[in-house]
């Protein structure tokens, strides 16, 4: 049986909605009402995804997506960040801490559910490609969620590692920022093409001299070269 979907948030009828839309769907469901609960169920049930709202007591959302990106436990579940605040300052900082989407209240349930079952397909490139990725002295290992720079590990969030495992398997292959938000973010409309930009940034600060790898393609996108 799948792992359920834990719902953060302290307000009881959001969470009685999101959980009676989700059992509708198929879905097993866990809640919690703050963020201590949420860091304590999220490592003790591991989770499929995670619904995380941003205002919570105790902790709030973007230090557990903090807290839960740096637990090698916790780090490859998905989370969609769910909230009252629009702003894209909010927005930006909640995928760069990790999140892999975002909602605003009020949402839609039928949108959630759809973006919940686009966030756990499976990549089909992943199986055809192997559990390990291996160029020069970068390698990424897939299932342990692991990515080494001459043997020593580099800690990546969710979404770096997403974005390097993309860009790894298409190399040499051009990719506009457009298609990296919808394959790595699962956008469906394009919000705002410089978070491909930010995470791009961080990725090369953090692959150090396995950065060579990555190229900009002025006035389009990125690539992995492997030249």
């Amino acid at each position: 049986m799948n792992a359920p979907i834990l719902i953060v948030d302290d307000e009881p009828d959001t969470l009685e909605l999101i959980e009676f839309n989700l059992k509708a769907a198929g879905f097993r469901c866990l809640t919690a009402g703050d963020g201590i609960e949420a860091l304590r169920k999220a490592r003790e049930f591991h989770p499929q995804l995670i619904i995380l709202d941003l205002m919570i007591p105790e902790i709030d959302g973007l230090e557990v997506c903090k807290l839960l990106r740096r637990d090698v436990n916790t780090a490859s579940i998905p989370i969609i960040m769910l909230t009252a605040k629009a702003s894209e300052i909010d927005r930006v900082l909640g995928l760069e801490l990790g999140a892999n989407d975002y909602l605003t209240k009020p949402f839609s349930p039928r949108e959630l559910v759809l973006r919940i079952k686009n966030l756990l397909k499976k990549d089909p490139t992943e199986s055809e490609q192997g559990d390990t990725l291996r160029v020069g002295e970068l390698v990424i290992d897939i299932p342990r969620h692991l990515v080494t720079v001459n043997r020593k590990a580099v800690e990546l969030t969710a979404t770096e590692f997403k974005l390097l495992t993309t860009l790894m398997k298409r190399r040499n292959r051009v990719q506009t920022r457009e298609q990296l938000l919808q394959d790595v973010w699962d956008y469906d409309n394009i919000i705002d093409t410089r978070t491909v930009d930010t995470h791009m940034r961080r990725l090369r600060e953090k692959l150090g001299r396995a950065s060579k790898y990555l190229d900009t393609v002025r006035g389009v996108g990125y690539r992995f070269s492997d030249a």
